[in-house]
């Protein structure tokens, strides 16, 4: 059973978020988490708030490995690179 997250990304800092999207990946895949599918100009139907410049969809194991990715705190500085780089909302939708 895999679960999945959502992240939408406003970017406010093209650069930096670059280096995130460089080492992202690694990030992910020490708790068994990888990009699905992203978009960078993602077709939005309909929002609440501002629509997103960049979406991505994750997938990690279980819902305790998206948290622990999260919470790592070897992780933070990169964690730190997309909170930099843009301002991100990351919504696990539990299978």
């Amino acid at each position: 059973m895999t679960v999945k997250a959502i992240a939408l990304i406003t970017v406010t800092d093209k650069e930096t978020l670059g280096k995130y999207r460089e080492v992202a990946g690694e990030a992910l895949a020490k708790h068994g988490g990888r990009v699905a599918a992203a978009d960078p100009a993602p077709a939005v139907l309909e929002a609440a708030f501002d629509a997103p410049d960049i979406t991505a969809l994750l997938e990690f194991p279980t819902v305790e490995a998206a948290t622990a990715w999260r919470k790592d705190p070897a992780l933070e500085p990169i964690h730190a690179l997309r909170n930099t780089g843009g301002k991100s909302t990351i919504v696990v939708l539990p299978s």
